[in-house]
């Protein structure tokens, strides 16, 4: 092995990022290539750490540019990707969960062994160095015998409940257990060894699309030695508590390894009257010192190094440290990686067979024949739009960029094809026969530069292909966050035009004005059949309770809502956005936009206080300064381009800030006149279906 470690990512999604940034960080480490299917993609992430792109793992291998490579696809991909890099000479490192059972795990392990080289897991939190510190302290005898560990993942799962449904976790009961779980097991195992489940459970299930049910809790009770362990999982919306608490004869400790704090409480000799006073300001001042430690640490580091961050630079700096010497790191090693798979296993194996089978396909009767093409059909909107067609008749063809969709139960009326948005060919093939195409897609991005190739660039090619596959109406949805909204004093029609100059706005609301200018133009010059909708901010089933078009969220019991409240916010139904959609395939109003806003019915404070009688759940919502919220944002402007010197940097106006608040109202008297659109108007009826029918808590 050369003196510099060179690694490869195979997989460029979200986490592709956490590992390269740590990987980068780490000495004698260096990035040397990016492989995914999506070339666009691997590029992308590439260039960022100075690496090379690869689509094709076999073309990464023959390249011969990396000793080690960190697999970061999906988990139903990990045992045949692993087992190539190793029979090709490279070390390994998979994401967790490594593998969909024990049995593969250890095939992995085979391999690694067959081929005399290291196989890691991602169990990335063992690297926090709070847990390093507690797991000393116990092994060191400071907290006494341990009798009993408490090992807790509660976080909300978003996609439970709001999608997208499609994920390989959502795919089966038991990968929500193989998703969360192995981050808990590797604990057990790592601090206490060999471990013995005894019971396991699955509660609190809630219905995918199709009512397809999945649990959104697990239980397990197991032994490991003299030290009883309890495994909890919870993904209901629920105060993130992600925690190992260790039960001892002289301490109680506890790690909450989101924010990698560690807090002891302990006995003291003081007499009745001074033991819980010192006891308690013992532990007000360990709480202290933790948050500002941690403080201190995001601002020296300008928040590089987050909790989350830093488990990865502690995983990686003793998995490479071991490697440079020719040795696996025992916490991390493929031995360590089965037996934590062998005890998620186990459980699985306690669970009712009726809690782990799938239960909503269906048997096709016949094959779809499509005549309307929902581009983003599972995505909150699309959903809801897909169904809605089929309601009215129609077989629709879903585009997406897996093979599977939210329609488990519609096997006769939704197809759903993969075909890449930058594939002009590809797209136009897939639209001939359609007499309606829907473009819900979006991409949320971090420079203009990237928006201008995956949300505009992408806009344009969907409206070449329509008129190239002979398309008779494209309906795109547009925000009225492209709107200036600042202004309490006016209003809002389609006839307001968008700012003359967009680039003080954020990336989403510039984007998408220009992906409409961009159409619009498209339509006067060619005659593109163009329709657009934009959508006010959207509530019902299948939405999120963290929505952030109405305040900046922390958890799901506190919001920080956009300006004072007080005013009236375009709310509408998910489904009356579908109805709309709908109503604008045969209506003559080509070349025409349509704001898709409900009736004006309530404030942000009004909403939340809804939730708290419609569900019993009180928010703690506190009013969000827009100017402080602005000259905040001017401090990270200047720090992430002057400092960190990223390129790109963009600082959204004051005006922006003030048109999060949506304090300019809109007048949706067009799509009521022109399309004969009725939204909601009955206050109470639009609380049941925006609260309360729409499973907002999950629980």
């Amino acid at each position: 092995m050369t003196s510099e470690i060179r690694v490869g990512l195979i997989g460029a999604g979200y986490i592709a990022t956490w590992h390269a940034d740590a990987l980068m960080a780490t000495p004698g480490v260096h990035i040397a290539a990016v492989c995914d299917l999506n070339e666009a993609a691997a590029k992308g992430l590439a260039d960022g750490y100075g690496a090379r792109a690869f689509s094709s793992i076999g073309d990464l291998i023959d390249a011969k540019c990396c000793d080690a490579v960190h697999i970061l696809t999906p988990p139903h991909l990990h045992e045949a990707i692993a087992i190539q890099c190793l029979e090709a000479g490279l070390h390994v490192l998979v994401e967790k969960p490594v593998a969909e059972s024990s049995s593969a795990t250890r095939a992995i392990q085979t391999a690694a062994e067959a081929a005399g080289k290291h196989f890691h897991a991602g169990h990335n939190f063992l690297g926090l160095p709070s847990y390093s510190k507690m797991k000393a302290a116990m092994n060191a005898g400071d907290y006494g015998r341990i009798s009993a560990a408490e090992i807790t993942w509660a976080l909300p799962l978003a996609p439970l409940r709001s999608g997208p449904f499609n994920l390989w976790l959502l795919r089966e009961p038991r990968n929500l257990l193989l998703e969360l779980g192995p981050h808990l097991v590797a604990f057990a195992h790592d601090l206490f060894g060999d471990i013995d489940v005894v019971f396991a459970e699955a509660s609190k299930p809630t219905l995918l699309p199709g009512d397809d049910p999945r649990p959104q809790a697990f239980r397990i009770l197991a032994r490991a030695g003299g030290v009883d362990i309890t495994i909890t999982i919870s993904m209901v919306e629920t105060v993130d508590d992600r925690s190992v608490t260790l039960r001892g004869s002289s301490a109680r400790a506890r790690l909450d390894y989101a924010q990698d704090v560690l807090v002891v409480e302990r006995e003291n000799p003081s007499d009745l009257v001074i033991n819980p006073l010192r006891k308690q300001l013992d532990l007000s001042r360990q709480h202290l010192w933790q948050g500002t430690k941690n403080a201190a640490i995001q601002l020296r580091s300008l928040n590089t190094r987050n909790p989350y961050g830093q488990s990865f630079l502690g995983m990686d700096a003793a998995i490479y440290g071991a490697l440079a010497k020719g040795d696996a790191e025992p916490r991390w090693a493929g031995q360590s990686a089965v037996a934590v798979m062998q005890t998620l296993d186990d459980a699985i194996n306690l669970l009712p067979a009726d809690i782990l089978t799938v239960k909503a396909p269906a048997v096709q009767t016949r094959t779809p024949k499509p005549t309307a093409m929902v581009i983003g059909g599972t995505g909150f909107i699309g959903r809801a739009l897909t169904r809605r067609l089929v309601a009215d008749g129609r077989d629709v063809r879903v585009l997406s960029r897996g093979k599977t969709g939210p329609f488990p139960d519609l096997p006769d009326n939704v197809e759903t094809v993969g075909v890449s948005l930058h594939d002009l060919d590809g797209l136009t093939e897939a639209m001939k026969g359609m007499d309606v195409v829907f473009n819900l897609a979006k991409a949320m991005e971090t420079t203009w530069a990237d928006c201008l190739i995956n949300d505009v660039g992408v806009a344009t090619r969907i409206g070449m292909a329509c008129e190239k596959a002979g398309v008779k109406r494209l309906v795109y949805t547009g925000t009225i966050a492209s709107y200036d909204m600042s202004n309490a004093y006016s209003e809002i029609t389609e006839d307001t035009g968008f700012p003359e100059d967009m680039t003080d706005r954020n990336l989403y609301a510039r984007s998408k004005a220009e992906c409409e200018r961009q159409l619009m133009a498209l339509h006067r010059e060619r005659g593109l059949p163009l329709v657009i909708a934009r959508p006010g901010i959207v509530v019902g089933a299948g939405g999120p309770l963290q929505h952030w078009g109405i305040g900046r969220w922390h958890g799901a019991g506190a919001v920080r809502i956009w300006g004072h409240g007080r005013n009236i916010l375009p709310f509408v139904l998910n489904e009356d956005i579908a109805d709309g959609l709908v109503r604008m395939i045969d209506a003559p109003v080509e070349g025409e936009s349509f704001n898709l806003i409900g009736e004006p019915m309530l404030t942000a404070r009004d909403y939340f206080d809804a939730i708290h009688e419609a569900l019993g759940a009180r928010i703690r919502v506190s009013p969000g300064n827009l100017t402080a919220f602005f000259a905040s944002d001017a401090v990270k402007y200047a720090l992430k381009k002057y400092a960190l010197r990223r390129k790109g940097v963009i600082r959204p106006s004051l005006a922006d800030w003030k048109s999060r608040a949506h304090f300019t109202p809109f007048v949706n008297a067009k799509p009521k006149e022109v399309l004969g659109w009725r939204p909601e108007a009955n206050k109470a009826a639009f609380i049941e279906k925006a609260i309360k029918k729409a499973n907002l808590i999950g629980c």
